[in-house]
């Protein structure tokens, strides 16, 4: 069985991740997606939120589990059992930064080995952070996540509009 896993922070899970993870899928017998909490970065979302919305969105892909990782990405792939890393690129500037990462892993343990697929065009600008910014500002992120996504991140910035505005 060849197992793989597909870290992020998913904050949130966008259609652009929804295809890595639908083609991931179909390459490998079982992918586990999995957030990861970095305490370097500020999460709108926890992971226990991330995590039900990418189940939510995956519920119709049996071979796909959903996770959560702390620390060194190296460690929970000892932990899970496989050597497998999979990365969505959208850009040449994505393509340097992971391939630095894929290095960075490999130097971490030997046997660990990262593969890339393209996004599909139509996501090749897509980020979590910029989802986020325009939600902030109330615009449509409709046509960048899921509608449970949309809904979860309207619900985020209505509540904190109200908090600043009280």
């Amino acid at each position: 069985m060849i197992k793989a896993v597909y870290p992020g922070t998913f904050d949130p899970v966008t259609n652009g991740h929804l295809d890595v993870i639908r083609r991931g899928s179909v390459i490998f017998d079982k992918l586990i997606v999995s957030v990861g909490c970095n305490p370097l970065k500020e999460s709108l979302f926890s992971v226990e939120e991330r995590m039900e919305m990418i189940r939510y969105n995956v519920k119709d892909l049996k071979n796909v589990d959903v996770d959560c990782f702390s620390g060194m990405l190296v460690d929970y792939l000892v932990k899970v059992k496989t050597n497998i890393i999979l990365r969505g690129i959208r850009t040449v500037s994505d393509f340097e930064y992971e391939f630095q990462r894929a290095l960075t892993n490999r130097v971490l343990n030997k046997n660990v080995e990262t593969v890339f697929v393209m996004t599909s065009e139509q996501y090749s600008f897509l980020n979590s952070t910029l989802i986020r910014e325009a939600a902030s500002l109330g615009g449509n992120v409709g046509q960048f996540v899921p509608p449970d996504v949309e809904k979860r991140l309207m619900q985020k910035y209505n509540r904190s509009r109200r908090k600043n505005t009280e």
